[in-house]
């Protein structure tokens, strides 16, 4: 009679397991996601524009393809399976859909959606950073303030949409005025300047399990930015002569490994992170974040961003990173850890501790 009670719950987890969907929105690191959640045995859907529609088909691990020709048609799309399913945010949600209809999504998400907020606020962001005793580049409040080289940045994950460099405070308000007239900003309050560090960006990615209460090292990437990556490639005598400014949009990434050394200042920094928005963003981190740093030519590790869900920088490692199979010793996505942490809940009925 044990044995069979024993094999009823099996059956009854199996089943609660190949019914519940594991959905995404069709971007950034959709592929990934899905193709993580099909390895841990769950069913599989994709909210997409629908000119890529025809695109994601191409991939078998995908059972479900919904294409939207409107945002709101996304969002009723999302809703659809809010009893037996979870959407995995990542950086194109919020950025795609915006932050009213995201509160309209009535689906549970993976993850605080609180963090949106805050990662959505360039300033936001950096206080966070702080007050975890994280290393930050310095903040200038106003333009005035200026006097060194200063990166002047956009709020939201517009993938270094509309970055620029300046020297001094007149290109500065220059910058800043620029961005307004093309109406990327209304104004100079949705911009943070801050200290351009000179160094190697390394960009940390980690999973914070609060099943396992666990801080992993996931991976490293650096961004490929157009066009400052493809300015590298010319003379000072012909970027001189071009007078090109240089630009940050992301458009792909590039893996790293780290000296040993540096991983157990960025883990401290990770931790320290996660007990930092447990205080201040209940109920704190949950799943993959990731500190966007520089590492100095002294080692020290300065974070100029978090993201606080997947990052794109691991799609590189579809099969799993140097680091990832330090933990689990098999082909390990941060697509397939979020589903493995997903599964785990579910077996122990405490999946609410994951969602939102």
């Amino acid at each position: 009679m044990a044995n069979c009670k024993v094999c009823s719950t099996f059956i009854n987890l199996y089943c609660n397991l190949t019914t519940m969907i594991i959905a995404t929105i069709g971007s950034h690191s959709a592929l990934q996601i899905l193709h993580g959640a099909k390895k841990e045995g769950f069913q599989t859907m994709i909210i997409t524009d629908n000119k890529r529609e025809g695109f994601y088909k191409n991939f078998s691990f995908i059972n479900s393809v919904s294409a939207y020709t409107s945002l709101d048609e996304a969002v009723s799309m999302i809703n659809e399976i809010k009893d037996n399913g979870i959407l995995i945010p990542h950086g194109s949600l919020v950025e795609y859909l915006g932050k009213e209809r995201v509160d309209r999504i009535e689906t549970k998400i993976f993850g605080n959606r609180k963090i949106f907020e805050w990662e959505a606020n360039q300033k936001k962001k950096m206080e966070l950073l702080k007050k975890s005793n994280i290393k930050i580049p310095e903040i200038f409040e106003r333009p005035e303030d200026v006097d060194r080289l200063v990166i002047v940045k956009l709020n939201g994950a517009k993938g270094g949409k509309g970055y620029f460099l300046a020297k001094n405070k007149s290109e500065v308000k220059e910058g800043i005025q620029k961005l307004i007239e093309s109406k990327m900003i209304r104004d100079e309050a949705e911009v943070i300047i801050q200290e351009y560090v000179i160094g190697v960006p390394m960009y940390f990615q980690f999973f914070y399990s609060n099943i396992i209460n666990r801080t992993e090292i996931f991976g490293i990437d650096i961004r490929y930015e157009t066009n400052i990556d493809g300015l590298r490639r010319l003379t000072y005598e012909y970027m001189k002569e071009l007078e090109i400014d240089p630009t940050f949009v992301v458009v792909g990434n590039i893996p790293a490994v780290a000296r040993e050394s540096l991983l157990p200042v960025a883990l401290e920094y990770a931790n320290n992170f996660v007990r930092t928005t447990k205080e201040l963003v209940s109920p704190g981190m949950i799943g993959p974040f990731c500190l966007e740093s520089i590492v100095t030519d002294n080692s020290d590790i300065v974070v100029f961003e978090f993201s606080g869900r997947i990052v794109a920088g691991t799609n590189l490692y579809i099969n799993g990173s140097p680091y990832s199979w330090l933990y689990w010793d098999e082909p390990m996505s941060m697509g397939r850890r979020i589903a493995r942490e997903i599964r785990v809940a579910n077996e122990k009925d405490k999946l609410s501790l994951l969602v939102s």
